[in-house]
């Protein structure tokens, strides 16, 4: 079975966001990180090269799959930062609704800066997000 090539690094989150040249993607970055923090009560890790995760779970699909996943994460990519949250808490679409700039797909949220957004809609949506992910799985 293939292996998981996003796992749980060593990496530094800090070196990482200050290695992004773009001055407000990085400024962001630095401020979603403590929004995370803030909202999920768990320290910033990395995950492969260039996703933060915070928390952690155990997931296992019928097919015998399974791994570790970040409870919620974000990834400042060059064209968006991608703000990944369960793709099912309740309320998720009247929240998306309201929150300001953004595009999405099943698993992410893709916002180009923080200011195009409701930043208490964002903390909402983070909290609602673990809180689902936890009653989902008990190893969290």
């Amino acid at each position: 079975m293939a292996k998981n090539k996003t796992v749980e690094t060593t990496g530094n989150v800090v070196d990482f966001i200050n290695l992004i040249e773009n001055e407000t993607k990085r400024d962001d970055s630095f401020k979603i990180t403590e929004i995370f923090k803030e909202q999920t009560g768990f320290e910033p890790k990395m995950w492969g090269p260039s996703i933060i995760g915070f928390g952690t779970y155990h997931y296992k699909y019928d097919s015998g799959r399974e791994g570790d996943a970040p409870l919620a994460a974000f990834s400042p990519r060059k064209n968006a930062i991608s703000i990944y949250l369960s793709s099912t808490f309740d309320g998720r679409d009247k929240l998306l609704e309201k929150l300001g700039k953004h595009k999405t797909t099943k698993a992410c949220i893709y916002v180009n800066k923080l200011s195009d957004i409701n930043i208490e809609l964002l903390k909402e949506m983070i909290v609602a997000s673990i809180n689902q992910s936890k009653n989902l799985n008990q190893s969290c």
